[in-house]
């Protein structure tokens, strides 16, 4: 039997066709505005503006789950990684009864400005407005999150390809979503890195501990 899973696919000017081949139904947000069928954005925010930009338009109606993924996730899922192992990754964390799954091959522990990270790394020079900055993993939590942010994060989501399950998504208000959106299009191009910073904290996003949330969210 089918699974109640759909994919929601970051597209900037990759090729998507692999979607074609997932078995099961996919949205494709494009947002370099040449794939056919694909669900325009504009090109800010990487893909955590996708990805909340979903969950508003949606909310609360989602599959039992959701694998939200890149437009080209295979060189984060381990090498040689193509369609086939993409979706018997997806259905190992189901048949796990997993809640929320990373799906990239590695994790990454950092501090509260994102430590160690290779954001200076001189091959990606110009790539984006944030480059040689640090990632306010902290700031970014504590304005998302009631309570101080932690000293270390292990974070287990990161490329931002991940399955979560409807009552995770759900465990978050509309609010919160809406005030994490407000962060991502204050900081459109990243300069910030505020886009990597939430990469860094899905895991925390989706970790359905409703303590969390705090008070203030935008209605």
């Amino acid at each position: 039997m089918r699974p109640d899973l759909l994919a929601v696919v970051a597209r900037f000017q990759e090729d998507a066709s692999w979607v074609a081949d997932l078995g099961f139904p996919a949205l494709v947000y494009d947002k370099g505005g040449d794939w056919p069928g694909g669900i325009p954005l504009s090109n800010v925010g990487r893909e955590a503006h996708t990805y909340l930009t979903h969950i508003l338009a949606h909310y609360p109606e989602f599959p039992n789950h959701v694998l939200f993924l890149q437009g080209n996730p295979f060189p984060h899922l381990g090498e040689g990684a193509d369609t086939a192992f993409l979706v018997a990754k997806a259905l190992e964390l189901l048949d796990r009864g997993a809640c929320f799954g990373g799906l990239a091959w590695f994790r990454a522990r950092c501090d509260r400005l994102g430590r160690p990270h290779q954001m200076a790394d001189p091959a990606k020079k110009g790539r984006w407005p944030g480059w040689g900055k640090d990632i306010p993993v902290g700031r970014v939590f504590e304005q998302l999150f009631a309570g101080p942010a932690p000293k270390t994060f292990l974070a287990s989501a990161m490329t931002g390809n991940f399955l979560v399950s409807r009552q995770r998504i759900l465990a978050r208000p509309p609010g919160f979503y809406r005030r994490a959106l407000e962060l991502i299009l204050a900081d459109p191009k990243d300069a910030e890195n505020t886009g990597h910073a939430l990469e860094r904290l899905w895991q925390v996003v989706f970790n359905g501990n409703k303590r969390l949330n705090r008070a203030d969210y935008p209605g």
